[in-house]
């Protein structure tokens, strides 16, 4: 392409001063920053300044967050404006509030998150996106002058189990709010941007498939970094590398002697850095897959070849939390060190600081020590088994570029700031609790997006290791596509139901969830659901014409063909019929021949074209009843399951429906208005019954534990733990039988019903809240430490909700239980 002229250059400089005059708030915001601002960041900021709400989807690294920091200036440059920040996760919200005190000043910054209260009435709140649902139906005051509100991953949306909150905030914000939803790429960026533009008003959207830092692909062969695609065949045809085919279906002696010429004459690759192989094992012949199995790199040699190569810091992806782990000792026993003794004192340093508040004797049972020497050699894993402030450490080190090497599982690529210069995915397949799976395109972009960091990397590397199978072409299809959609996963609860009956009454309530996303997909499906109909009933128009006979009823005669061949099938397949069943089916076989052959079409002469225009008139007209059922039950998806969930509400008197329709909520239904999770109805209904007032406050803990913990597909299950003696098993048995009537009303009324309670955690929970040590507590939930403290907070958040919404004798248990758990590695908050 050629170079613009002067008169082109002259018109575009023309056209960006005009741009930069009329949004200047954008064009001194742009200024300040530390790098250039992208095409697709100043147009975000350009609607904003301009009045909009955006939907800015781009590539994990891209620099989405730009456009979110912009709305929280535009919100700080009025007296009394406000802008929420909310995010999926809190270890998100702990790093974005970090992020903004340090550019406003801890007196303008707040977090919410469930379990962290700080500074909540600030002008700029971080929150997890729960927090800001329920301040909506709360028709909290701390809403009051709210201008912005940033959902950074909106793409979370997607969840099965959380997703349906963003839709719920995005539906009930005010209309004067703006909206910044900042999403990774996604295939239906612009039908998600429809839906927000119908139910927020005018939004633009805003897409970029743009890298900030471009991506070199490899594949990691032996000691070799082979390229995935030929550069030479050009960019826009992104051809496999044809050296990677022939290893695939080389038959002969050996690769590595052909390569090992090529690297001698070339001495390094084109990106500068060496490609000789490392020594530790010496070199092993790399050959076919018929031949012999082509030998992998042990971890301590990939990360050796990576630090010779410059390519540290590095992330491997690794599907497995023990696998992760396994792979830290690997390292550890291969003594690979990366790090100077100046680093080694800073790392210690910031452990040391991080840390202080935990106990010696937890810091013990958590294998601390040789956590930090592994930290000091400048390795670490990272995945949801990990205790938060360990977690915490490791992102922090390795931002600092004093951790160098980290194993993770797929978790770290969710949205936490730790870009790496290169990402090493070790296997394309991963477990997904029932088999082995193949990673889709949208989990490969997502988790190679982390590689390459803006400001310090010219490009990022991904690297893909060798294995018995791979087949570059599949490899390069995952590297080049980019199929990932956002669908809903939108469905009404207890809680949402009670909140929008108690705001707007039923009718109303009906309309607006007729306006979520989950709806506007389905209508939309409706509308090309309908188009198909149309034109198959032209097509059948068409084809009754063509069958048409001028002896007589043609399509009569055709349904007596397909009734005899029907019966026919029947009969042969069904060899174990009683006799008396196959003589009744001769007889209607020899019946039908005879209605056949009397029929006046049998002696048309061109009865066989006619039976095949018939055939295909019959099952197009299927096809057709296929569509029309289909869109049957598409239409009004959501608000029919409402339906269903007010008419349990009503059977159990949470919602009253009087004389002229107007459905009103009880006490029971305002009491559910405020509790919030997948067992809403089975919490209200224990609470209404009074199931749990005898209980003691560690009983309450370890009960409330049962009712948010989910077991692994493997655990035993209900009924095979131990239990907590005392007042806690008569509870339980008298919450588990009311969780059967409540799952068998769901059925009756066409709801899917819930989990059976899982008493797992029970005894742990109930050992911690009663001051049990860590060790026994740990060794008792036979679960690493990370998810202990993650079942433990959502404990925690449940009890929370008990403190303020059951009788006066279980909220001040719900208290006591909650301070009794809120303690030691639970209590752990880095902000």
């Amino acid at each position: 392409m050629s170079e613009p002229g002067p008169a082109e250059r002259f018109a575009r400089a023309s056209e960006a001063s005009r741009q930069d005059r009329d949004h200047p708030v954008t064009a001194e915001f742009a200024r300040a920053q530390q790098f250039e601002l992208d095409p697709f960041q100043i147009a975000g900021c350009r609607a904003l300044e301009d009045g909009r709400s955006v939907l800015v989807a781009a590539p994990t690294g891209a620099g989405k967050t730009i456009v979110g920091e912009f709305a929280i200036h535009l919100a700080m440059n009025e007296p009394g404006d406000k802008a929420f920040y909310t995010t999926p996760m809190k270890a998100l919200s702990n790093q974005k509030f970090r992020e903004l005190q340090a550019v406003y000043g801890a007196d303008q910054v707040g977090l919410l998150t469930g379990d962290t209260n700080i500074n909540g009435s600030a002008r700029i709140v971080v929150m997890t996106t729960e927090v800001l649902r329920n301040m909506l139906y709360a028709d909290s005051p701390a809403l009051q002058g709210l201008r912005f509100v940033v959902m950074d991953e909106v793409h979370y949306l997607a969840d099965r189990f959380r997703g349906a909150v963003w839709e719920e905030v995005i539906i009930h914000l005010p209309q004067t709010v703006r909206l910044v939803s900042l999403s990774a790429t996604v295939s239906n960026a612009e039908e998600f941007g429809d839906w927000l533009d119908t139910v927020r008003g005018d939004t633009e959207v805003i897409v970029s498939e743009v890298r900030p830092v471009p991506l070199e692909q490899h594949v990691l062969v032996r000691g070799d970094l082979l390229p995935l695609f030929d550069d030479r065949a050009g960019i826009a045809t992104a051809q496999v590398n044809q050296e990677l085919m022939r290893l695939r279906s080389f038959k002969g002696p050996s690769f590595e002697g052909n390569r090992s010429a090529q690297a001698a004459r070339s001495g390094a690759h084109r990106d500068g850095y060496s490609s000789r192989r490392p020594q530790r094992g010496g070199r092993r012949p790399v050959r076919a897959a018929n031949a012999r199995r082509i030998e992998r790199l042990d971890r301590p040699d990939v990360v050796e070849l990576l630090h010779r190569s410059n390519l540290l810091p590095a992330i491997f992806f690794i599907f497995s939390r023990v696998g992760c782990d396994a792979a830290v000792q690997q390292v550890r026993r291969g003594g690979v060190r990366l790090t100077s003794p100046e680093e080694r004192a800073e790392i210690r340093a910031i452990v040391e600081e991080r840390t202080r508040t935990l106990p010696d004797e937890d810091l013990a049972v958590l294998g601390y020590w040789e956590w930090l020497d592994n930290l000091e050699r400048g390795v670490a894993s990272h995945h949801a088994g990990l205790l938060p402030a360990f977690k915490e450490v490791v992102e922090e080190l390795f931002q600092r570029k004093l951790v160098k090497v980290v194993f993770a599982t797929e978790t770290l690529a969710l949205g936490i700031n730790m870009p790496a210069r290169t990402v090493v995915l070790e296997k394309l397949e991963k477990f997904n609790g029932e088999a082995r799976v193949a990673i889709t395109s949208g989990e490969y972009t997502q988790l190679t997006g982390r590689a390459g960091r803006r400001g310090i990397d010219v490009e990022g590397h991904a690297v893909i290791q060798w294995t018995e199978g791979l087949d570059p072409q599949q490899v390069a299809a995952l590297a080049s596509r980019r199929t990932y959609p956002l669908n809903s996963s939108f469905r009404p609860t207890y809680n949402m139901a009670v909140n929008l009956i108690d705001q707007f009454g039923r009718p109303r309530a009906r309309e607006v969830l007729e306006s979520s996303f989950a709806q506007f997909q389905a209508d939309r499906a409706v509308v090309g659901l309908a188009r198909q109909v149309r034109e198959k009933e032209e097509s059948l128009a068409g084809y009754a014409e063509a069958m048409t006979c001028d002896r007589g009823d043609f399509p009569g005669y055709a349904g007596l063909r397909r009734a005899l061949s029907d019966v026919e099938k029947l009969n042969r397949k069904d060899a174990t019929a009683s006799r008396a069943t196959r003589d009744a089916r001769l007889r209607e076989i020899a019946s039908l021949r005879k209605r056949i052959q009397r029929h006046a079409c049998h002696q048309c002469p061109e009865r066989e074209q006619h039976a095949r225009w018939a055939e295909r008139h019959e099952k197009l007209r299927r096809e057709v009843e296929r569509a029309r059922r289909q869109i049957d039950n598409r239409t009004g998806t959501v608000a029919r399951v409402f339906d269903r969930v007010v008419d349990v509400l009503t059977a159990l008197d949470y919602v009253r429906t009087a004389d002229d329709g107007r459905v009103t909520l009880t006490e029971a239904g305002r009491t559910m208005r405020r509790i919030y999770g997948e067992r809403d109805l089975l919490v209200a209904e224990s609470l209404r019954q009074g199931l749990w007032t005898k209980l003691d406050a560690p009983s309450l803990a370890a009960l409330a534990c049962a009712l948010v913990y989910e077991p692994r597909r493997d655990e035993a299950g209900p009924g095979e733990h131990r239990l907590p003696a005392g007042p806690f098993r008569p509870a339980l048995a008298a919450t588990q039988d009311l969780w059967q009537k409540l799952d068998d009303l769901e059925q009756d009324h066409r709801l899917p019903g819930s989990e059976p309670i899982a008493t797992g955690l029970a005894q742990a929970m109930h050992m911690w809240a009663r001051g049990g040590a860590l060790d026994r507590v740990l060794g008792e939930a036979d679960m690493a430490a990370g998810d202990f403290v993650r079942w433990s907070k959502q404990t925690i958040d449940l009890l929370d909700q008990l403190s303020l919404v059951a009788s006066p004798e279980v909220a001040t248990t719900a208290r006591s239980a909650l301070d009794q758990v809120r303690r030691g590695i639970v209590a752990y908050s880095s902000v």
